[in-house]
């Protein structure tokens, strides 16, 4: 089957007000797979998803965050007719309710979880044949694609009445389940090992995520399929290197660490703060900027790392330059001589890391999750050991200093990044994991007529 014949339905979800990595990479994939002629929808789930890129998804959301939840709480909601739920579903009340919103909170989620991972059997029933009857009526897809596992609960309902393949991309699902309260957890894993028999094949952009993933959910090794994280570089193209080498570093610009991800815990300002202290006193001009969304429950976590900066005496040292956008992303990292997001998870993609290489800045990052392979395989970066600040305050010295070294290592990210990990060739690697999975039909057509 060509990619002109192909009809992908790419079911993701939205993540309220932020910016999301996996809705970017989702956001980028459905367009790289669109420029190669395929019919692909990219569906949002929850919400309507936000990107830094041009949004490609419909117009339309299903599973509303908001009907979903007072389906769950409250009986009455699971049966009214479809003219309530079209108005609590209108992506625009949607972003209205959740602009302000922050990280979904796991802990607050677990009978609602349970529930939409249950499907067709789960109290949004009704949510289900709803977005089975769209399918059905619109663009009817050969194969259809969940974004994460905690979203394709319907996947038995939609291949039984479809008659297609679902596959589930990894991309964090352990970082939401590992919150989850008992008893919810247990009974949102046993769902889930109920669901890794109907579910086709699960892709993933690392070995490290295919060997955790597979133990995590029992999942065989052989629906494990490996592709590597990619990202639209369209927007870089001034750091492409048949422009030619990098330019030298602005002499009056005072040596700059860069920090880009949301203000979370798990995302590791804290970490990178203490290091920075102490690397302000062996570097007394080094400066820190900070980009990334902030959520409203984050914000005591923000200010607490910013009063440590301020108490140290680094008040004129850093910067926080906000949620930045896709323009404001480039001039961040014009901006930066070296990257460093030391997340306290087992990071499964590492999108800031592709980001900031493909403008050609190095990164440090902590030696676990998917860092290692992504830096062997780019050679933009250094490792330091997990959570160890004052290793992480060594390395961002001697980078730093090491101006040689630090081109040498942004050069070799650059080029990797824009040869090998751009958003045509993650279409093309998906196309060749779906094409696993779909029959050549003018073949079978041929021998019905033999």
């Amino acid at each position: 089957m060509s990619p002109r014949e192909l009809h992908i339905t790419y079911l993701t979800a939205g993540a309220a007000g932020m910016y999301c990595g996996s809705c970017m990479h989702d956001n980028t994939l459905a367009r790289a797979l669109a420029q190669r002629g395929v019919d692909v929808q990219l569906v949002p789930l929850y919400t309507p998803i936000r990107t830094d890129e041009h949004d490609v998804s419909v117009d339309e959301v299903f599973f509303g965050g908001i009907n979903v939840f007072l389906q769950q709480k409250f009986s009455l909601f699971r049966y009214l007719p479809r003219i309530f739920d079209h108005m609590l579903d209108n992506p625009r009340l949607l972003r209205w309710a959740t602009k302000s919103a922050s990280k979904t909170d796991a802990t607050m989620l677990g009978a609602l979880t349970v529930s939409v991972l249950r499907g067709a059997h789960g109290h949004q029933r009704k949510e289900v044949k709803r977005l089975t009857k769209y399918l059905q009526t619109h663009s009817p897809p050969d194969l259809v694609n969940f974004s994460n596992m905690m979203i394709a609960g319907c996947a038995p309902a939609l291949k039984a009445q479809l008659k297609i393949p679902a596959l589930v991309t990894l991309q964090g699902d352990d970082i939401f389940l590992d919150d989850l309260p008992e008893p919810h957890k247990s009974q949102a894993f046993t769902e889930i090992r109920r669901l890794v028999k109907e579910i086709d094949g699960f892709i993933v952009n690392s070995q490290y995520y295919a060997d955790y993933m597979g133990e995590y959910f029992s999942i065989p090794s052989e629906k494990i399929h490996i592709t590597p994280l990619c990202m639209d570089t369209g927007d870089f193209h001034e750091f492409a290197p048949h422009h030619g080498e990098l330019p030298a570093p602005d002499p009056s610009r005072p040596p700059t660490v860069g920090y880009l991800a949301r203000l979370a815990p798990e995302k590791g300002l804290h970490l990178l703060v203490d290091a920075f202290i102490k690397l302000r006193k062996k570097l007394p001009q080094a400066r820190l900027k900070i980009a990334g969304y902030l959520g409203d429950n984050r914000k005591d976590y923000a200010e607490d790392q910013f009063a440590r900066l301020r108490s140290a005496g680094l008040e004129d040292a850093f910067e926080y330059a906000g949620a930045v956008d896709r323009p404001g992303k480039i001039a961040f990292l014009k901006g930066i001589d070296v990257l460093s997001t030391p997340t306290v998870y087992h990071e499964p993609k590492g999108l800031f890391v592709l980001e900031s290489l493909a403008a050609g800045v190095p990164v440090i990052q902590p030696a676990h999750g998917a860092f290692p392979e992504l830096l062997a395989a780019t050679g933009g970066g250094r490792l330091v050991r997990p959570a160890d600040t004052d290793h992480l305050a060594e390395e961002l010295h001697s980078l730093l200093l090491d101006h040689p070294l630090r081109r040498l290592l942004g050069e070799a990210g650059r080029r990797a990044v824009h040869h090998r990990y751009h958003a045509d060739a993650m279409a093309e690697g998906m196309l060749a994991i779906y094409s696993r999975f779909l029959p050549d039909r003018a073949g079978e057509d041929e021998q019905k007529k033999g």
